[in-house]
This record gives C-alpha cells, sequence and structure tokens, in this order.
C-alpha cells in the first residue's frame, strides 16, 4: 500500500471514529434527556428523524458527487470506497427512519398514529406529515433501484434512482414545516436545503471532463 493509500485509509478510519464518537454522544445525550422526561418516546422519536434526515443530506451530496461528470479526474477514494460509503449511508438512513416512524406512530403524545402512514391520516399537523411519508416512500423506490444496479440496464433502473432528489425535497418539507419548532431549527433546515440545493445546480451544470479535452481546455 503507497504513502497516498496509507493516508486515505487513515483519513476513513479517522472520520469514522469521529462520526461514531458524535452519534454515541448524540444518543447519550437523547437518552439522559429523555430520562427525565414524559414525553421520552417523542424526544427519541424527534432525535431519530433529525439523525436520518442528516444522513440523507450526506447520501444524496454523496450521490450527486458520484454523478458528476468530472469524478474521473478528481481521484482521492476509489470508486469501490464512494459507493460502499453510499451504501452504509443509505443504511443508515433507513434504520434512524424505520425508528423516528415506527416510535411516532406509536406514541399517543406525537399525535400520528398509525393512521399518519395514509395521506392526510395524521392528527398533528396532517399536510407535513403527509410530505414526510411520501418522502419514504420515494427514498425506498431509489433505494430498490440503486440495488439493481448492474443487474439492470442503467436507462431502466436510473430514471428511478432520480427519485431520490424528490425524496430529500420532501424530506426537507417535511421537517421544515413539522419539526422546525425554533428558530435554530428552521435556520437548520434553510442552510442545508440552500447548500444541496447548490450541490444539485453545480453537477446538472457541469461540463464532462471529456467535452473540455476535446475544446483544448
Amino acid at each position: 500500500m503507497g504513502a497516498s493509500a496509507g493516508a486515505r485509509w487513515v483519513a476513513v478510519v479517522a472520520g469514522s471514529a469521529a462520526a461514531t464518537a458524535i452519534t454515541l454522544w448524540s444518543l447519550g445525550s437523547v437518552v439522559e434527556a429523555a430520562s427525565r422526561s414524559t414525553t421520552a418516546p417523542w424526544l427519541i422519536g424527534r432525535a431519530a428523524g433529525l439523525a436520518s434526515y442528516a444522513l440523507l443530506l450526506a447520501l444524496v451530496a454523496l450521490g450527486l458527487l458520484l454523478a458528476h461528470p468530472r469524478r474521473a479526474s478528481w481521484g482521492h477514494f476509489a470508486h469501490g470506497t464512494r459507493i460502499r460509503a453510499h451504501v452504509a449511508l443509505a443504511v443508515g438512513t433507513l434504520v434512524f427512519t424505520v425508528l423516528h416512524v415506527v416510535v411516532l406512530v406509536t406514541d399517543e403524545y406525537a399525535g400520528v398514529g398509525w393512521a399518519g402512514l395514509l395521506p392526510l391520516g395524521s392528527s398533528y399537523r396532517p399536510v407535513p406529515v403527509t410530505l414526510g411519508v411520501l418522502g419514504l416512500w420515494a427514498g425506498l423506490a431509489a433505494g430498490i433501484t440503486a440495488a439493481a444496479a448492474g443487474r439492470w440496464a442503467a436507462r431502466i433502473w436510473r430514471p428511478v434512482h432520480r427519485v431520490s432528489a424528490a425524496a430529500l425535497a420532501l424530506v426537507w418539507a417535511h421537517g421544515f414545516l413539522a419539526g422546525s419548532d425554533s428558530a435554530a431549527w428552521a435556520a437548520w433546515y434553510a442552510l442545508t436545503g440552500a447548500a444541496v440545493l447548490a450541490l444539485f445546480v453545480w453537477r446538472h451544470s457541469a461540463t464532462p471532463a471529456a467535452a473540455l479535452v476535446g475544446a483544448g481546455r
């Protein structure tokens, strides 16, 4: 293994360790707060929702980078490493989303109920909750088609996989309208939404590297 490859693996390990430490600290803080509150399930469900949104942001951002026309010229991590990171983020997003849904639909305080899994079925902010449900189904469709990559022709699975952008937009609207009950969270959703939108525009406005070479740049 060369020095540069070794440095990349050190960066991966260090980043993973930092992410693990932050996650454990966050979970510990939630458990401590929940132990002193009568609304513990709601707190846990909300924390899981915020975690799944953060993971979805990273998932979509990495997906946009993986699909960038000039990604081959960047070097850095191998393509297989980036794909494995993409899969790991998808699994993490699914796990925290399931926790978010199960906790809140079974918590009477939340006012969502199992009916909340149907359009406008929730007694708590039915429209924002419905947006989240639609985002969940769109995300599942994107995940299923990603698993088909390499097995199905790209012209079949790739158009469906692109609904991941719609999934993020729906989840963003769900979080902003249903869960941003303070200025801090409103700013969080505004900043992260603007960042991903800028990345989306940058990816789709980029000129492929081959075209730049052909133009003599």
